[in-house]
């Protein structure tokens, strides 16, 4: 899907466009009307591919989904105590930990953002959005409008966004392309082709390993340099022996392990890097309530909150964003 010519500033800008803080706040306004029509459109799958999707990670789901509500925060409840990596976890040769999110803390959320990548560095929250002449990366406080916006030229797709010393490297769904960006001016520095679609992204290092995670919709993760962005390996990801499909944005953890989003649930599951067997997975139904739900579209953003054994959640077209821990169901 293309928008009309014309449509979009950053044709008169050209790539790489960053704006000032009141041309943020004038940018994201200006989006509202004609991006609800491309986003409706664009979410109008078929049930078939709903089925098959459900069908794909349907081992990942232990139950019923739960119900809408707004979370609860219970005053027992406790982030549940993940085991270090240590040796490699093979397929089939652990317990799978069935966790579910806790809310801690809600925060606001552009609920015009087409969210495809979230990611923490310090105090501020970097977030990158999709669809063809829509597409952005935007950085500030968590919760609060952003200082630093920059937009994607047309007919770029945007997608998973992460940060690699003073790179930030932005992907993009279909058009082959990684776009590297200053992370404190969000500027486009240099493009780099690669094969295949792009999904999430995210930079693992410690433990001996420095080194970019990239999903591309199917069970496999690719690594690559963090300088170069060369594939450098490839790992695929299983739960009981079966391929968990449709990973989407990711989440490099402190601890060595890898949190992915399944597209199309309320699923994140969580992976050994190594290996690629699921080692837990949390059900994080229920965030938004009924009402919130009509308008949004499917989780997608987890960002690991510094200091904190806790994540920030949130989705596509999201109005809220949640501050969680994972506690055992």
């Amino acid at each position: 899907m293309r928008p009309h010519s014309g449509d979009r500033s950053t044709q008169s800008r050209g790539p790489g466009a960053v704006r000032s803080p009141r041309e943020v706040s004038s940018a994201l306004s200006a989006r509202g009307t004609l991006g609800a029509a491309r986003r409706r459109r664009t979410g109008s799958g078929t049930l078939a591919r709903a089925v098959m999707a459900a069908m794909l990670v349907g081992a990942l789901l232990p139950g019923a989904v739960g119900v809408f509500g707004t979370g609860h925060q219970d005053d027992a409840a406790r982030p549940a105590v993940l085991p270090d990596l240590g040796t490699p976890l093979g397929p089939g040769t652990h317990e799978v930990r069935l966790l579910r999110t806790d809310v801690r803390k809600t925060l606001a959320h552009d609920s015009r953002a087409f969210t495809q990548g979230l990611e923490f560095r310090g105090g501020t929250l970097y977030e990158s959005t999709g669809l063809s002449g829509e597409s952005s990366v935007r950085a500030g406080p968590p919760g609060k409008p952003p200082t630093v916006y920059a937009e994607l030229p047309t007919p770029l797709f945007g997608e998973g966004i992460t940060l690699a010393g003073d790179k930030l490297w932005h992907i993009t769904w279909r058009d082959g392309i990684a776009v590297e960006r200053d992370p404190v001016s969000l500027m486009e520095r240099r493009r780099v082709a690669y094969q295949g679609e792009g999904w999430g992204l995210c930079h693992q290092r410690g433990a001996g390993q420095d080194r970019l995670v990239m999903s591309d919709g199917s069970d496999r993760l690719v690594f690559r340099d963090p300088d170069t962005f060369t594939a450098t390996g490839a790992v695929h990801v299983r739960h009981d022996g079966r391929p968990v499909t449709r990973l989407n944005e990711l989440e490099c953890a402190y601890d060595g392990s890898l949190y992915a989003n399944v597209y199309r649930t309320d699923t994140i599951v969580r992976i050994d890097p190594r290996t690629g067997a699921v080692i837990a997975h949390i059900d994080a139904a229920g965030l938004l309530t009924a009402s919130e739900r009509r308008g949004a579209r499917e989780l997608n953003g987890i960002a690991a909150v510094p200091g904190t054994d806790e994540f920030l959640l949130t989705g596509k077209l999201w109005p809220r964003m949640f501050q969680v821990a994972f506690v055992p169901r």
